[in-house]
């Protein structure tokens, strides 16, 4: 189904590509805005009237150049390079027109409680009868089988995380569990999400043949646990909140200097004893050797009060200076600020300008990463709710001005 896009241009890995993408919030739609920055047609359909309500006002908010209701930063910034449509596919007509978008398309991306478009007469079946090459992929809270109890509930990052497992983890023994915000658990979900799907779109070019993918978001949180489940599993260990410190070496952790934080870390004992004669300790002394990966014995605990003063006593500046200059990992702990007037992040236009339809000029990051054959490219900002209505429903699926002004009386779209 690859060939001729909406897209202005080609650019991107992914030219040619065409997703059409009907979800909410981050989890799944996070998904296809990363593919549009990569050089795909992305069609994502909001809701009539209200569309992405939460996330397109959710948190800080700048203010519209029309004077129209003001938009979310995050919107601003996760928005990019779509075309937004309005369509109500509960009803039979809107139902019909999202099979067509369906039918030209190479991915379908999706997030609801299972049976949400079943119960509208768009299976996977429908789906594929009208385009058999079609890659569908359903984001949901717990997961398209199981136990039905579970599919039926309601998810959020927040959620995820804590089903997940990763809240076990995050935080400090004496505080309570802690999310990784700002909405980590729903950015993993739509990078696993992207993988599959750009994976599945691989075999249906080669092959002629479609799938459904299904993505569980406390999945997609409970992959990133490392070791965890072996650990459990083999050797009856639960791991348990520990804060930033590593349990099996050091230095790892963020540690307060003068003027702010800095994280260091040193992983072998090379890099361990370089960071010994970066604060007076001598690497060759078997105390400290013991210390490295004995972090809560004597010894440990010593070498950690040590390090703690050492960069107590000096500035951020300092501290990175000193470590890096003896190629041991070190940075500070960045505010928004600190990234913005970074030289390095300067250096490689991690942030850019662009012109968003809504606010106006907007400054935000990039398309990460940079290929280097086929660059991405941000060529449209966020737009309005329903803005590409006409381009859509009539310049590609031929509806006429008279069919259009129906359906948006009837709030079909």
């Amino acid at each position: 189904m690859a060939g001729k896009t909406l897209v202005p241009e080609d650019f991107g890995p992914l030219q040619g590509t065409k997703i059409v993408s009907t979800g909410t919030l981050i989890a799944q739609p996070y998904s296809a805005v990363l593919a549009a920055m990569w050089g795909a047609e992305v069609i994502q359909v909001e809701k009539p009237v209200i569309g992405d309500r939460g996330w397109r006002t959710i948190g800080i908010k700048v203010d519209a150049i029309d004077g129209g209701e003001p938009v979310s930063c995050t919107w601003i910034q996760e928005r990019r390079n779509e075309f937004q449509v309005t369509l109500d596919f509960t009803k039979p007509e809107g139902r019909n027109l999202l099979l067509k978008l369906i039918e030209r398309a190479d991915i379908w991306m999706e997030s609801s409680k299972p049976g949400t478009y079943g119960n509208c007469g768009l299976t996977d079946a429908e789906a594929f009868k009208v385009n058999p090459r079609l890659v569908i992929h359903h984001v949901s809270g717990y997961g398209q089988t199981g136990i039905p109890e579970y599919r039926d509930r309601a998810s959020y990052d927040f959620i995820g995380q804590a089903r997940g497992g990763i809240m076990t983890q995050t935080g400090f023994p004496e505080t309570a569990p802690t999310r990784a915000a700002p909405w980590t658990g729903d950015y993993l979900t739509a990078y696993l999400g992207l993988a599959a799907s750009l994976a599945a779109l691989t075999y249906a070019r080669a092959t002629g043949k479609g799938q459904a993918i299904d993505l569980a978001q406390y999945e997609a949180i409970h992959a990133t646990m490392g070791g965890t489940m072996p650990e459990y599993f083999l050797k009856g260990v639960l791991r348990e909140r520990s804060g930033n410190k590593a349990a099996a070496f050091q230095p790892y952790d963020a540690f307060e200097a003068k003027d702010g934080w800095v994280c260091v870390g040193a992983v072998g004992m090379a890099v361990f004893g370089r960071a010994c004669k970066v604060i007076g300790l001598d690497p060759d002394d078997p105390k400290w050797q013991y210390a490295y990966d004995h972090v809560f014995d004597p010894e440990g605990i010593e070498f950690d009060a040590i390090i703690r003063g050492w960069i107590a006593e000096r500035t951020v500046a300092e501290v990175v200076k000193a470590f890096n200059d003896a190629k041991v990992g070190c940075t500070p702990v960045m505010t928004a600020k600190d990234m913005a007037e970074d030289p390095q992040y300067q250096a490689r236009q991690v942030h850019i300008e662009w012109d968003d339809e809504q606010v106006g000029k907007a400054k935000g990051f990039g398309v990460i990463p940079k290929f280097g054959l086929t660059p991405g490219k941000i060529w449209r900002g966020s737009a309005r709710l329903g803005s590409d209505n006409q381009r859509i429903y009539c310049g590609l699926l031929g509806l006429s001005q008279a069919e259009l002004a129906r359906l948006k009386e009837a709030n079909v779209i």
